[in-house]
């Protein structure tokens, strides 16, 4: 399974981003997709995941700014990030919950996206 992301880029303080990612191969179903991110020195953490029962987790710091979104049809995953903050400021890692036409279950990453929030 392979993830295709974008929609990362440079914004002031208090602006917004959305983000994308398509996933492709040989799926068969998948099962949940999101967004993880990755400050410099920290480490990876989930920021909004959309499982396919309908359940949505978000991190406690992004609540009420950001919401992520699925088109299933598609096998894309969006992250719209409203109020942008500098602490935002992350590399941004789409990940996808899958199973293949083989009968495999897999753990995908896409390759990652700056986002850069300046104050």
């Amino acid at each position: 399974v392979q993830l295709q992301a974008s929609g990362g880029g440079l914004v002031q303080a208090g602006g917004s981003l959305r983000l994308s990612c398509t996933a492709s191969g040989s799926i068969r179903t998948i099962n949940g997709m999101g967004w993880y991110r990755q400050a410099p020195g920290n480490q990876r953490d989930l920021v909004a995941f959309a499982h396919s029962g309908g359940n949505i987790n978000y991190a406690d710091s992004v609540k009420g700014r950001f919401t992520i979104s699925r088109d299933s049809a598609k096998n894309t995953v969006y992250l719209q990030m409203n109020d942008l903050k500098p602490e935002d400021t992350a590399v941004y890692y789409c990940n996808a919950d899958a199973t293949t036409i083989w009968g495999l279950a897999l753990q995908s990453w896409g390759q990652g996206t700056l986002v850069t929030v300046s104050s």
